[in-house]
């Protein structure tokens, strides 16, 4: 058995060729026009919420309660989407601007359901529910506590 020796000419040949492939088969991306579909999606959904926020303050609620329903109405229509897997395709066509507002966060927590399922209640959903979601919500707690902490000692140090 013979080891072949590969020499620095074929190395770099070899390299040039990888390099080459990498380049056809990454795709590009236009910025402007990704921040253009982002905007236009997102303004979408905001719209959506504004009319929906109208819509319960033309049946008399308050300005709070209006936008407590408007919340609700935009979760469940971002799960049942997700449960009709039309979200995703949204989500792929507006980037941020589908995946940030509310109901990029109940979609992010409504997907691992739908995926699991087929692995039962209990191992499939019960455990894969807060895949995505989980870490936000941890996050945004420890920091909410991190602040609050830090409030409260510069109230207590009579600084605020």
């Amino acid at each position: 058995m013979a080891k072949e020796k590969v020499t620095n000419e074929e190395k770099e040949a070899e390299q040039k060729a990888y390099n080459e492939y990498v380049k056809e088969v990454t795709p590009t991306h236009s910025l402007p026009k990704n921040m253009a579909k982002a905007f236009l999606v997102g303004g979408i959904i905001c719209v959506i919420g504004q009319c929906i926020t109208n819509y319960a303050g033309s049946l008399g609620l308050d300005k709070e309660t209006a936008g407590s329903w408007c919340s609700l109405a935009l979760v469940l229509l971002s799960v049942v989407l997700t449960g009709c897997n039309i979200y995703q395709k949204l989500a792929t066509f507006g980037g941020a601007g589908a995946l940030v507002p509310i109901t990029g966060f109940a979609n992010s927590v409504a997907a691992p359901c739908v995926e699991f399922k087929k692995e039962g209640q209990v191992f499939g959903i019960g455990c894969k529910v807060f895949t995505i979601a989980g870490p936000v919500i941890l996050f945004g707690i420890f920091t909410s506590w991190l602040l609050g902490l830090g409030y409260w000692l510069l109230t207590v140090i009579g600084i605020l």
